[in-house]
């Protein structure tokens, strides 16, 4: 199970309970922030976006491609270390709102990590340091790192040993 905390809701289904979990006006300012940085080629206008009005953790030199989409109600939660490219198109939820409860994770994506283009991640997922995941993924586990991953479901394609050695 991905590291996620858990909220049971009682009634209608946990979405209809969305502005009880979350300000009303903080995902409207979220969602104009994280619209506009979809659209926008200036990488370093993009970092500046999500670090100063959505709390995000971005490494230096870290890349979002265009159309990225992230998680609208808590954004906060989602870090990516320095280096990194996130691919075209990718989204990264930090929460999943289901019928009888919502669940909040943290996600959190090391250095020097390559996100391929249409790639879902799901909240409490942790990216290591280094890993390669390929476009279309389905990330709904941790990823080691170094680790070559694809597929949906998410499979190990090659480990940090295996990429070594085939590069020897």
């Amino acid at each position: 199970m991905r590291n996620t905390e858990r909220y049971p809701v009682k009634g209608s289904n946990s979405l209809w309970h969305i502005y009880r979990t979350v300000p009303f006006w903080k995902v409207v300012k979220n969602f104009l922030v994280i619209q506009a940085a979809r659209y926008t080629p200036v990488l370093k206008l993009k970092n500046w976006l999500y670090r100063t009005f959505l709390r995000m953790k971005v490494g230096e030199e870290t890349a979002f491609a265009l159309m990225v989409m992230l998680d609208i109600m808590f954004p906060e939660r989602i870090s990516v270390g320095k280096n990194s490219v996130i691919g075209y198109n990718t989204t990264i939820l930090a929460h999943e709102y289901l019928i009888h409860e919502y669940r909040l994770g943290d996600v959190i994506i090391g250095n020097e990590v390559m996100i391929g283009a249409n790639t879902t991640i799901l909240p409490g997922v942790t990216i290591g340091d280094g890993a390669v995941v390929s476009a279309g993924t389905l990330v709904n586990k941790d990823v080691e790192a170094g680790t070559f991953v694809g597929g949906n479901p998410m499979r190990v394609i090659y480990t940090q040993e295996e990429l070594r050695a085939r590069l020897k």
